[in-house]
């Protein structure tokens, strides 16, 4: 008897890090439930973006392709879901389809999730606390209770009413973790005994890097506002003594928002186990991209920086992925939707840029696999977050950066122009990015190599390298 098509179901959170999953080895909150997937299944090590912000990750994942191909460059770039993606394929191929929760790519004609037999999506980011849902057949609501609870429930209703005859293919597309951090109240009393561990380079004074670190705008110190922080400041406390109080005030409300997503992703195994879909069911958990949990004294994400950049991907497919494996081969999220489709016997389209991860997830990397990944961040010292433009290659072991600092006319950027700025990091002896080692003469060599490299991707991906003064 031929082996039945696998059913897919992507579980995306929106903003959580890797490090904030105990199966990474965090060391300020535990996962259990999210660890279940790990394992019984594999663990990505070099997972990363592509752009480290919401819209433009998704409309990665959803096309497998990179933003200058899909359209989606900033957080103001609407998708045009017309394009050719992974939920349409996989319908046409027989497969029953649905979305539910975070969206986020715009609303309406032409915006709106195609390929879906079913979509129930929160407009733009969505509320924590009684949500609101726009459905497919045009109509809105607002559901009472925590959105991760909804988005769960509403997750599993759809498998119930699906027909047991086709496989499935189910995004469950979390809110949280994402700012300004609400937990539900069954969470509230987590992490009230004592302090969180601070990490080490939280007082960073971003000597050593280029210009935009220190420009940016999104330092737990500075820039946290009372909405995020939902209380005052305590009096008489030194400048330092105010940072850490609003790193512990932060970071608590976000592992609180993280729990109940972890708590849900338990939800949503015990119905694979309960109706004995296990063994013919690909699970995935990710997050649209990294975040910073103080690192370099920093919340939130968009920079080249390991923490942004980074994604938790664990992945169980009894029939093929090894339980409790790992791989450091460096994926994408550009190859996700290729990989789905290699699962599902379905042709990837010609435009697709990425590569199936199939045979990673079997622990074995194909010959002339990837040496390095490409990221490029368009949406230009926005007037929020204050971040560069800036492209880039990392490879297992060294990572350059091209700040070019313009915003190009596109929407949700600035039109001010800085002078452009170079990194080079060697990860391996620098883990946490300290100190650039762009003009070092003993990198020189590297240097040179790493401009190769992003010469070479930027024209295989069709990407144009950046020219002040050419459009």
């Amino acid at each position: 008897m031929t082996q039945r098509r696998p059913n897919i179901l992507f579980i995306m959170a929106d903003d959580h890090a890797a490090h904030a999953v105990s199966s990474y080895g965090s060391n300020i909150n535990e996962t259990p439930h999210i660890d279940r997937i790990a394992e019984g299944g594999m663990r990505l090590d070099n997972c990363f973006c592509t752009n480290s912000l919401c819209a433009p990750s998704r409309a990665t994942i959803l096309t497998g392709t990179y933003n200058h191909v899909n359209g989606v460059q900033t957080l103001s770039t609407e998708f045009d879901s017309s394009q050719p993606a992974v939920a349409q394929l996989l319908r046409d191929a027989g497969y029953q389809t649905a979305i539910v929760g975070k969206w986020h790519l715009g609303h309406g004609k032409g915006h709106d999730p195609q390929g879906f037999d079913h979509w129930s999506v929160v407009p733009d980011q969505g509320r924590y606390h009684n949500p609101v849902f726009l459905d497919m057949d045009g109509s809105q609501r607002v559901i009472p209770g925590y959105a991760t609870d909804i988005i769960t429930d509403l997750s599993i209703e759809w498998l119930d009413q699906r027909s047991a005859d086709a496989p499935f293919f189910l995004m469950v597309h979390h809110k949280a973790p994402h700012r300004n951090w609400e937990p539900d109240e069954k969470h509230l009393d987590m992490y009230t005994d004592g302090d969180l561990s601070v990490p080490e380079n939280f007082f960073d004074d971003y000597s050593g890097r280029a210009s935009a670190a220190r420009a940016a705008r999104m330092r737990v110190a500075d820039d946290l506002r009372l909405d995020d922080l939902k209380k005052l400041l305590p009096p008489g406390m030194t400048e330092d003594e105010q940072a850490l109080w609003k790193y512990q005030t932060y970071i608590k409300d976000y592992l609180r928002c993280v729990a109940s997503v972890d708590d849900n992703v338990g939800r949503l195994l015990d119905y694979l186990d309960e109706h004995g879909l296990v063994d013919d069911t690909i699970v995935v958990y990710t997050s649209d991209q990294g975040f910073f949990l103080g690192d370099h004294g920093w919340y939130d994400k968009r920079f080249m920086y390991e923490e942004s950049l980074r994604m938790p991907f664990l992945i169980r497919y009894p029939r093929e992925i090894p339980a409790g494996s790992a791989s450091e081969a460096l994926a994408m999220n550009v190859d996700f939707a290729q990989t789905f489709l290699d699962y599902a016997d379905v042709e990837a389209l010609p435009r697709m840029q990425g590569a199936s991860l199939r045979d990673v997830l079997r622990g074995d990397v194909p010959d002339g696999w990837r040496s390095s990944v490409y990221y490029r961040y368009w949406e230009h010292d926005d007037g929020i977050h204050h971040v560069w433009a800036h492209y880039g290659v990392r490879t297992d072991r060294y990572k350059l950066v091209h700040y070019y600092a313009d915003g190009l006319g596109l929407p949700g950027t600035s039109d001010m122009l800085m002078e452009p700025e170079w990194e080079l990091f060697d990860l391996q002896q620098d883990p946490w990015e300290m100190k650039s080692v762009y003009h070092d003469a003993a990198y020189a060599q590297v240097r040179g190599e790493l401009e190769a490299e992003l010469a070479r991707v930027q024209e295989e991906i069709g990407d144009k390298p950046y020219v002040r003064g050419q459009a």
